[in-house]
């Protein structure tokens, strides 16, 4: 199995994180997939950013929840980055899957409802997904247990990811009884009994976030499903020199 090579919030160690430039980078840099977080502006529209404030990524202040969907279309979310990315936006779920839809690439999208309990978002990003027929290839992931159990009739046409750095006696076991189908880790947790047990439950393991070579060489010599990543080319060059 050749472990997946996923842009983590596009290839954002070159552009700013979560706009086009890094999507559309990671594209050309060959990567398999692409990793995005989602949240909910004060008017319900999904919307792809990291932080529940847009202070660190744009030139604006507040709560993503609190900002209507126009006001966040107003802030620069490049500028941050370097000045040749003036004029970035922060980009809606559907412009994005628009976008994406075409492109044969894996596809994960992170709930950020671990801090803010956005009401309905499971279903809202469900249904997008399923209008762009694109749930055949797409991972929702969360860190909120509450959320996978709410995601748990989703999983006969979507895998759903229970997404931790925590250590528990039975990780496996708990994200079935959750309603998860696949595991998200931080890199601290990998070892290969629990990537052994993952697999032999039918399940994927994916690892965040992957940039030192000895890591990824460490997951690609694992069997991982995928890597999350800021550097997919480098990942890319590594994982020629194991599976070549």
């Amino acid at each position: 199995m050749v472990t997946k090579v996923i842009a983590h919030r596009g290839a954002s160690k070159y552009a700013p994180e979560n706009t086009m430039s890094a999507f559309e980078l990671a594209v050309e840099m060959g990567a398999d997939g692409i990793e995005t977080d989602v949240q909910l502006t004060k008017d319900h529209i999904p919307v792809l950013i990291h932080d529940e404030n847009v202070k660190r990524t744009t030139n604006g202040t507040g709560l993503i929840s609190q900002l209507t969907f126009k006001q966040v279309k107003q802030l620069d979310a490049g500028a941050w980055f370097h000045p040749s990315f003036s004029g970035a936006t922060i980009l809606s779920l559907d412009e994005f899957l628009q976008w994406f839809a075409n492109k044969s690439l894996y596809l994960n999208i992170e709930l950020k409802n671990n801090k803010i309990e956005y009401k309905n978002i499971e279903a809202i990003v469900y249904e997008m997904l399923g209008h762009h027929k694109l749930l055949n290839r797409s991972t929702i992931s969360t860190f909120n247990p509450n959320s996978i159990k709410r995601m748990k009739s989703y999983r006969k046409n979507l895998e759903v990811a229970f997404l931790t750095s925590k250590r528990y006696r039975n990780l496996v076991q708990l994200t079935k009884e959750l309603g998860g189908n696949a595991l998200h880790i931080k890199y601290r947790l990998l070892n290969r009994p629990l990537v052994e047990h993952i697999h032999q439950e039918n399940m994927a393991v994916r690892v965040y976030t992957i940039n030192k070579t000895s890591r990824m060489l460490n997951c690609y010599q694992h069997e991982c499903d995928g890597i999350f990543t800021d550097i997919p080319d480098k990942a890319k060059h590594v994982r020629k020199l194991v599976f070549n």
